[in-house]
């Protein structure tokens, strides 16, 4: 049962016999990756207490205010998964998703969905790559570079957006990775926060973790290149600022490491 942040304090202080059970700072790795929720914390509305110094599985309640204003009680848990599926920034605070929607956030479990009829993934097999026009476009410019970049070192064949999974991903039987190597079969996908720092945190980083395991069930390789603050999700993904040179020749090791040498070296450039 979660409970009040000067209770869950005192309880820290009694029960390891410190003044200070966690020090400032040391919980900044699990939490900067999250930078609305940086925002939307005050320690002066939380007994005193710094977010760098919660647990991210803290049962504890904490009190936060959006950049309009309203301030709200949610557990770091609440709050780490609170932006779902929406790309507003007013999904981080309930009372905001109300003013935007005129409804509460949904806490029901979704219902299943039909497949989409536009779909052409039943034609293929199972980790067959293909061209598909349900596909997003691309989101950004960089991720335009990464493939520039990527197809000047190595050659693969171009024009494939998805491949064809066993079970549905939402309403397809296809996911779509930025970059599709069909040679290889690896993956590719760019990683940041975005603008507002909605993109692949909390349950968007759930939705990941699930596409990376439809790819690899479909004996696919997955190589995510996660950009600022964002933590590894697999045992392949790549650090880095941004994309460079650099970090080409660490995604290029990457596929080596997952489908060999001699396999990887046949398709440079």
């Amino acid at each position: 049962m979660p409970e009040q942040v000067q209770w869950w304090w005192q309880r820290r202080q009694r029960s390891k016999g410190v003044a200070l059970p966690y020090a400032v700072g040391q919980f900044r790795a699990d939490w900067e990756r999250y930078p609305v929720l940086v925002r939307q914390y005050h320690p002066d509305l939380n007994f005193g207490v710094a977010l760098t110094q919660v647990p991210p599985a803290a049962d504890v309640w904490l009190l936060w205010q959006c950049e309009v204003g309203h301030t709200f009680v949610a557990t770091p848990w609440e709050q780490r998964q609170r932006p779902g599926r929406s790309r507003r920034r007013s999904t981080w605070c309930p009372e905001c998703t109300v003013d935007a929607t005129g409804r509460p956030p949904r806490t029901e479990k979704p219902r299943a969905r039909p497949l989409c009829s536009s779909s052409i993934a039943t034609r293929f097999a199972v980790g067959e790559a293909f061209s598909s026009e349900c596909a997003p476009r691309r989101a950004s410019a960089v991720e335009g570079d990464l493939h520039q970049r990527l197809a000047d070192r190595l050659e693969f064949t171009q024009g494939m957006n998805a491949v064809r999974v066993k079970q549905p991903f939402f309403e397809h039987l296809e996911v779509w990775p930025d970059i599709v190597i069909p040679e290889l079969k690896v993956a590719i996908e760019y990683d940041s926060t975005g603008r507002d720092g909605l993109e692949h945190v909390g349950r968007r980083e759930a939705v990941d973790l699930r596409k990376d395991r439809a790819l690899r069930s479909a004996g696919w390789e997955v190589v995510r290149i996660r950009t600022g603050k964002l933590h590894s999700l697999g045992p392949r993904d790549v650090s880095a600022s941004g994309i460079s040179h650099r970090v080409i020749d660490r995604l290029l090791d990457q596929l080596r490491d997952a489908r060999g040498d001699l396999i990887v070296d046949c398709y440079l450039r």
